[in-house]
């Protein structure tokens, strides 16, 4: 039996058409045909416009904000291709949200990472192909494969090309959470490497305390995974600024930009930001300092790879 299916088909629910669309577009198909709206209740609808019988179908869906709604669009996708007999389902997920919700920080707290890979699993997906999740642990939440893409082979060629021949470029961590990806960013571009430590006073809200590494008359990276509100991205860039450097950019494969976070870009000393669109960036989150790449090449390349049963593992250099 073939256990990858006959063809490849891309379906898209409503979270991040374009992405799907410009996967779809590298490799040379269409966007299945679908429609998913909502009952006049407020119940998810889906139905499908095709046969997906013994096909390989991969489902490209970010469980961004609405979260919930995107979250149970994908699953309800899911099950009625499993139910049309679909040969395997992939769930492409750029953005896994829940994705920190990965540990219990107090008593009588959910592990809500675990319960969305448990849904997701249960739902019917044969393997998950997701990009950068907050913590790569994650991974072992799943009972079914899980591609886990890394956005810095993406981001490091955008900085590469722009600090060509420099010699006064440091690489910084927000915190000490993102050390390891930091540390991946400097060895690519061959750029030294500085943290900031912060205490977090409460939920998306920190202090910056100290710079460690020396960062005076320098340009500054600023690596993360995610922004979401944007305060640990400030205020570092604020003090990485009052330590003496020249000047600060700034990137990360997640654009959640929740609450005050443009405002506080807006108001940061951030010369440039630069996203991966994991996440869709509406007009009114769309700033001159914001710069968008596109993350449909790598995702056609996995996709590609899974289906013709080729190791996904070269995808991270």
């Amino acid at each position: 039996m073939n256990i990858h299916g006959k063809d490849i088909k891309i379906f898209t629910a409503n979270s991040n058409p374009k992405v799907a669309g410009e996967i779809a577009e590298y490799l040379g198909l269409p966007v299945g045909k679908s429609d998913v709206g909502q009952f006049s209740d407020g119940e998810i609808s889906v139905a499908i416009h095709e046969s997906v019988r013994g096909s390989d179908v991969f489902v490209v869906q970010s469980t961004c904000a609405p979260v919930n709604r995107h979250l149970m669009e994908m699953l309800i996708m899911i099950d009625a291709f499993k139910r049309a007999s679909a040969g395997r389902v992939t769930a492409v997920i750029p953005y896994f949200g829940y994705a920190r919700q990965d540990r219990k920080s107090k008593a009588r707290d959910p592990i809500s990472a675990k319960l969305v890979a448990d849904l997701i699993t249960a739902a019917g997906a044969d393997r998950v192909l997701t990009m950068d999740l907050h913590a790569a642990q994650l991974q072992g939440f799943f009972d079914i494969p899980v591609d886990h893409l890394l956005g810095v082979p993406l981001l490091a060629p955008y900085f590469e090309k722009k600090f060509a021949g420099a010699d006064d470029v440091v690489v910084v961590s927000p915190d000490f959470g993102s050390v390891t990806r930091a540390r991946n960013f400097a060895q690519k571009l061959d750029f030294p490497i500085a943290i900031v430590d912060k205490r977090r006073q409460k939920a998306n809200v920190s202090e910056v305390m100290n710079i460690i590494g020396d960062v005076k008359d320098k340009r500054i990276i600023l690596v993360d995974d995610m922004i979401d509100t944007a305060g640990t991205l400030c205020n570092g860039a604020k003090a990485l600024i009052e330590k003496g450097a020249k000047e600060v950019y700034a990137c990360a494969t997640h654009a959640v930009l929740s609450g005050p976070a443009i405002e506080r870009i807006k108001e940061s000393p951030i010369k440039e930001l630069v996203f991966l669109d994991t996440v869709p960036l509406p007009k009114e989150k769309q700033l001159d300092k914001i710069k968008v790449l596109p993350v449909a090449p790598v995702f056609a390349e996995a996709i590609a790879r899974i289906y013709s049963d080729k190791p996904v593992s070269t995808l991270f250099v």
